[in-house]
């Protein structure tokens, strides 16, 4: 006869297996129905691009005083550490001699780090405060001249005075505006002789 006392550490190392066995049958069978998986809130980004930015602010400095400042509302580096590929701009340049600013907004553009220069592309808006605006489709910003230029067709007015031009060139320090072509002029009010 047998002994209840040997049988009851078999019995119980059966009951375990089986219990292991029903368990992992019922993962491995449901395992695949069970929730969706769960998608990553982080955007892959392109190969080129080392780091992704949303709300970002750049400034140049000269001699202790603020030249420039440009926020964006997203920035990718590119991998090269040159270039900052940006979107949703929004860019004020301050006047010498206290002469306010020139704010600028353009939905894209790039910002070279080595230069400081800025390449504004799409809707690109440019006003002052005494009441000098112009639009354009690309601007580039020579930090190093100081200088806004296009050879785009841009449409510049001035209270009632309205010129239309294929390309300019606008100095932040002495307020030139050159344009490239000859110019359509358009005085508001003002209506022909007969």
């Amino acid at each position: 006869m047998v002994s209840p006392v040997f049988n009851r550490p078999l019995l119980l190392a059966i009951l375990v297996t089986t219990a292991i066995i029903g368990i992992v049958t019922a993962i491995s069978r449901n395992g695949s129905h069970g929730a969706p998986p769960v998608r990553s809130a982080f955007q892959q980004l392109p190969r080129n691009i080392d780091i992704a930015l949303h709300k970002a602010r750049f400034s140049e400095l000269h001699n202790g005083s603020v030249v420039w400042e440009l926020d964006a509302d997203r920035v990718e580096y590119d991998k090269s550490g040159d270039l900052a590929h940006l979107s949703g701009i929004s860019m004020n340049v301050l006047r010498p001699r206290n002469a306010g600013r020139i704010s600028l907004r353009a939905d894209s553009g790039d910002f070279q780090a080595a230069s400081k220069n800025v390449l504004l592309r799409g809707n690109v808006h440019v006003f002052s405060g005494d009441d000098v605006s112009f639009d354009t489709s690309a601007l580039d910003y020579d930090a190093a001249r100081s200088q806004f230029s296009t050879t785009a067709p841009v449409t510049f007015k001035q209270r009632r005075l309205t010129l239309k031009a294929v390309g300019m060139e606008l100095s932040v320090d002495d307020q030139r505006a050159r344009f490239k072509s000859p110019l359509e002029a358009t005085i508001a009010g003002v209506t022909a002789l007969k």
